[in-house]
């Protein structure tokens, strides 16, 4: 995911350690600034002498643009820095004021007189620990990148272009980085730990979500909220969180490679075999976009994949050593059919097949290795004899481009300066915390039922792509499958293909039709009066 890390780590489903943070209420002034500022702000003299950081501030800074989309050019205005999270302080049962925690970058787009009816949408990628860069740039913001696809990629320094398919033709933005990602950070003087977490997480970027909804004076704009990779596991969260905290209702919940689930992914922790079932037609599809299985469409050879996915394949994991030998050659040959690996590999994996040797192991023979984000991208294999990939080909190809491109974007076109490193994808965030899923599945399915029964006009909109080795297509399926809803709230839910990776939107003729997809979303869910 670009929001995933790309070294050989997992998500857990079970829970973690470390701590949740608390809750942020916070009410400092925004103001428009032209100056962004560096790293840390001046000290102050304190009454006993010793220095303490200076208050922080809001450093946000307001540019105007216009966008051509069709035959109308929107004019918009781009407002991007940092606002202060502050907590409420009370001390012996008594309200003394507030208190400065988190400094959360952000960027948002609203046209000129939007109007009270005009959506606005707030976006954020995932992780942990990843900003909201590939979202911004690369599907649904007025500028994107332009690097190139498989077998074609640009080389440095890249470029930008406008972009028409934006989905500000019907929606406002809010960009949202989580505190630690991209130029968000705790206060100076404080830990981040607190925000390192399920909890603390969901709570600041509702806070900043709140905070930017009272000051915008929006509360009566039809809201959406859009996750990527873990963000939907935060979005379905953070939807429920704000109906419940704040009694802020939102109209549409969009999904983009869904995991709401950890346990659906999870080779390491449960060894229940779910997850060999469910990446099984996602290999299908890696290995049927490099060659590896003829003969057969890739619609029909998902459609044969998931088939057996669904049925006889947790039939024979879940039989174990029970097995016949005429039924374990069966199934040998059966896999290796649809994945392009050997029988012998097969057979030597017992049947079961972890997703970082499926890429590893793939195009073994040729010295390559797959992409985890997007299977379509390979390159070369660091050893030919390693267990798995040392490295994600696609996690490579995309981070240059999208560095460049937002690195150049916020100073050159959005004039605002910071001598902090923009942190694309964050290593600080680990361990991330799930204390609150401890000794159960990290799981956010009730809350998101728990979400549409508060608020029946709830829509979802889950877009997968086929070949996505992170979040697969067939995982995300069978949590949504599994949602306890009524039939009138299911129907609120619509599904979306696309033959690309986890940022789908990479493959332009996917990007071009997600786009589309999208705004049409928006739209719907958007009452005119």
């Amino acid at each position: 995911m670009a929001d995933d890390n790309d070294e050989k780590t997992s998500e857990t489903s079970t829970a973690g350690t470390s701590t949740a943070g608390t809750s942020t209420t916070g009410t400092s002034t925004a103001g428009t600034s032209t100056t962004g500022t560096s790293t840390a702000g001046t000290s102050t003299a304190g009454t006993s002498g010793e220095t303490k950081p200076a208050e922080p501030k809001d450093d946000l800074v307001a540019t105007q643009h216009e966008l051509r989309v069709g035959r109308t050019t929107l004019g918009y205005t781009a407002t991007t820095g940092r606002v202060v999270l502050r907590d409420e302080v009370y001390e012996d049962g008594k309200f003394t004021g507030f208190k400065a925690k988190a400094e959360m970058s952000m960027t948002s787009y609203v046209v000129d007189s939007p109007g009270a009816n005009r959506p606005v949408t707030f976006a954020f990628n995932g992780g942990p620990g990843s900003a909201s860069v590939w979202l911004h740039m690369g599907l649904l913001g007025p500028r994107r990148v332009v690097m190139g696809d498989v077998g074609d990629l640009l080389p440095p320094p890249y470029a930008l272009a406008d972009n028409p398919e934006s989905l500000l033709a019907v929606s406002d933005l809010v960009f949202i980085d989580p505190v630690s990602t991209g130029y968000s950070r705790a206060v100076e003087g404080t830990k981040p730990e607190p925000f390192h977490g399920y909890q603390g997480d969901i709570e600041s970027v509702a806070e900043l979500i709140r905070i930017w909804t009272s000051r915008n004076k929006r509360w009566m704009s039809p809201k959406f909220v859009a996750g990527e990779s873990y963000g939907t596991l935060r979005g379905a969260a953070l939807v429920e969180h704000l109906q419940t905290r704040h009694g802020m209702y939102v109209n549409g919940l969009i999904l983009i490679s869904s995991v709401l689930d950890l346990s659906s992914i999870d080779f390491e922790n449960q060894r229940n075999d779910r997850a060999h079932a469910l990446y099984l037609p996602t290999y299908a599809a890696i290995a049927h976009y490099h060659g590896k299985v003829r003969r057969r469409s890739l619609k029909a050879l998902l459609a044969e994949a998931e088939e057996y996915a669904a049925g006889d394949y947790r039939h024979v994991l879940s039989r174990g050593n029970r097995l016949t030998a005429k039924e374990r050659t069966a199934a040998v040959r059966k896999l290796a059919s649809l994945t392009g690996l050997s029988e012998d590999y097969v057979d030597r994996a017992d049947l079961r097949i972890e997703h970082w040797r499926f890429f590893g192991e793939l195009l073994r023979e040729e010295g390559r290795t797959t992409g985890r984000l997007d299977g379509r991208f390979s390159g070369p294999a660091a050893s030919r004899i390693a267990e798995s990939m040392d490295a994600d080909p696609s996690h490579d190809a995309i981070a240059g481009p999208y560095a460049a491109a937002f690195n150049h974007y916020v100073r050159d076109e959005l004039d605002y300066t910071n001598d902090l490193p923009y942190e694309q994808i964050s290593r600080r965030v680990n361990p991330w915390s799930f204390k609150d899923f401890e000794g159960r599945p990290i799981d956010v399915t009730p809350l998101l039922e728990r979400a549409m029964r508060q608020n029946p006009h709830l829509g979802v909109h889950v877009a997968y792509g086929y070949y996505d080795g992170a979040t697969p297509h067939f995982a995300a399926e069978d949590v949504i499958a599994h949602l306890q809803l009524t039939d009138e709230q299911r129907a609120n839910i619509e599904h979306h293909y696309y033959e690309a990776g986890h940022m789908m939107y990479v493959h332009e003729p996917s990007r071009r039709q997600q786009s589309k997809d999208l705004a049409a979303f928006v739209t719907r869910h958007s009452p005119t009066s």
